[in-house]
């Protein structure tokens, strides 16, 4: 109902370094849509593709207008088809394409075609156009691969070394596993054995097949710039090379964008808890912007994609393929527990029952620790202690690093020196000693300027210039430290360090503030201090949580 060609195709222009040039027209707009006006055949294309008619009166003038454009680029293709347009002022159909296909292989220019998917308007056009404009394998630049002895170039030829690239795996409920491939050079057979350069396994393929649709078809042979599809591969997932083990090639891989959008997962019945791994680890094999991690700060299963809606499919494609129910929520902040200057306590474990006691005396100093997460020095002179006894109290200390004093977040970057203590005769064992140093490096820690640390983001956000100050306002409020700005083809670029709890949903915060047409990119840079106010909301929550416990 709001489709405007023209203002699509400016608002296009605007992110586009390259010009685009309308190849059709649409025949009325919004509603009244039923078809296009080809400017090649300068025909119109009514529904389906299938009936063609004159162009209608009141579009004939907007037609040759956009037909004269389309033959001006066409005729920058090639410079013999230049001087014909300079001489005669037109091109037949057949030149057009020669040109146009000229243009569009170097990319000075992009064709922009009109279509209604749903309704099944344009696409045979498109298709057509496709096939006429867009260069064949084997007319493209070959593409390079590593070889043993360092890159080797790949033509689209049945002749060449095997070289196949795997870009997409998806789980069949029916089939298993899918393995959608390329074939950049060689010929993949049905029933061989193939090496996975990649995984360093060998692969045996059953029968490939194309795939049209959802329907497959079996084939002897998939050819030099093919795509084919094979099942029930154990070792390949999506990125991997295939080739012959003794002509070993690697294709490159694509870079893929960071996650900017974290759910933590939970299952939804006890049945679903033991799939959970499984199925994380599936999708995020058909999906590469897709991953999880288990974090260790806050003990929560961590899904990670683009958005919420990428998220949301993640998950549907979870329960209806795997039957596997899995439930999002809002992820806790993996914040660190750390300390700012040095300190000291000790620590008596005495316990007498009927029997044997247990006795151990520990006295440690603690202080930040530059570089590294923990270090444990056993500084003790003269045998107060026996070094026997160093591994339990460095086990203890550890088991509390991990739990956390603040507020149940691991501590990091302390460096603990064990200098004095007591030991028993009898009643000293490892265990007193275990408790003992865990609760003198708790009073010690507490001692020490205890803070707490949150991950830091580095963040790049690319906006129209008009939303510019509306998104450096909304970054003043999430304590960001903008780094730096500038300008690129109308739009404004953004640099910040960025708390990661004020980063959580930022992605449909920015896609509401700019109307969908601001993005950006983050990834993780270092962690910083949480200011104090902040700090003891984080912790009084977190004590309440245990007391609820």
């Amino acid at each position: 109902d709001n489709a405007n060609f023209k203002k699509a195709l400016a608002s296009i222009q605007e992110f586009s370094s390259v010009r685009l040039i309308p190849v059709q027209l649409p025949w009325g707009e919004k509603q009244a849509f039923q078809g296009v006006i080809d400017l090649l055949t300068m025909k119109a294309y009514k529904g389906d593709g299938k009936t063609v008619v004159e162009i209608p009166a009141e579009y004939r003038s907007e037609a040759e207008e956009a037909r004269t454009a389309l033959i001006e680029a066409a005729a920058e293709g090639e410079d013999a088809l230049l001087e014909k347009y300079l001489e005669t002022g037109e091109l037949s159909p057949e030149e057009i394409i020669r040109g146009l296909k000229a243009v569009v292989r170097n990319v000075s220019f992009a064709p922009v075609f009109v279509a209604a998917g749903a309704a099944e308007i344009g696409i045979i056009p498109l298709l057509d156009a496709i096939v006429n404009l867009m260069p064949s394998p084997a007319e493209i630049p070959a593409p390079v691969a590593q070889g043993k002895d360092g890159e080797e170039k790949l033509p689209a030829s049945d002749a060449g070394p095997l070289a196949v690239y795997v870009w997409k795996t998806t789980a069949d409920p029916f089939v298993g596993k899918l393995t959608y491939f390329r074939v950049y050079s060689g010929v993949v057979n049905s029933d061989t054995r193939v090496w996975n350069q990649t995984k360093g396994v060998e692969e045996r393929f059953g029968t490939v097949a194309v795939m049209r649709g959802k329907e497959t078809f079996p084939m002897k042979v998939i050819h030099a710039g093919d795509l084919g599809v094979v099942p029930k591969l154990a070792e390949t997932s999506t990125g991997n090379t295939l080739c012959d083990k003794a002509h070993p090639l690697v294709l490159p891989e694509p870079e893929y964008p960071g996650a900017l959008y974290q759910v933590a997962i939970s299952p939804k019945t006890q049945a679903d808890s033991t799939k959970i791994s499984p199925t994380l680890t599936r999708l995020c094999e058909e999906d590469k912007t897709l991953s999880w991690h288990m974090e260790p700060a806050t003990g929560q299963t961590i899904l990670q994609g683009m958005g919420e809606q990428h998220i949301d499919v993640a998950l549907r494609r979870a329960e209806t393929k795997f039957q596997v129910n899995l439930i999002a929520s809002e992820p806790r902040i993996p914040y660190r527990e750390a300390i700012t200057r040095k300190g000291q306590a000790m620590y008596r474990h005495k316990k007498q029952t009927g029997g044997a006691g247990q006795f151990g005396e520990v006295h440690l100093r603690i202080e930040p620790l530059a570089e590294g997460d923990f270090e444990f020095v056993n500084d003790v002179f003269g045998g107060a202690i026996s070094s026997s006894y160093m591994p339990a109290i460095e086990k203890g200390i550890r088991n509390v690093m991990a739990e956390g004093i603040l507020a149940g977040y691991p501590i990091s970057g302390v460096k603990v020196s064990v200098y004095d203590g007591k030991e028993h005769p009898v009643d000293s064992k490892p265990i007193a000693f275990e408790i003992a140093g865990r609760e003198a490096f708790k009073l010690a820690f507490m001692d020490a300027g205890p803070v707490l640390n949150e991950p830091i983001m580095d963040v790049e956000i690319i906006v129209p210039e008009a939303n510019m100050g509306d998104v450096l306002g909304d970054l003043n409020t999430r304590r960001a430290r903008v780094q730096g700005m500038n300008s690129e083809r109308g739009h404004s670029i953004v640099k910040a360090f960025v708390p990661l709890s004020e980063m959580l949903r930022y992605t449909t915060q920015l896609r509401s503030m700019t109307g969908g047409r601001g993005f950006f990119r983050m990834k993780f840079d270092h962690y910083e201090m949480v200011p104090p106010h902040i700090a003891q909301e984080i912790i009084a929550r977190a004590q309440k949580e245990k007391k609820e416990e």
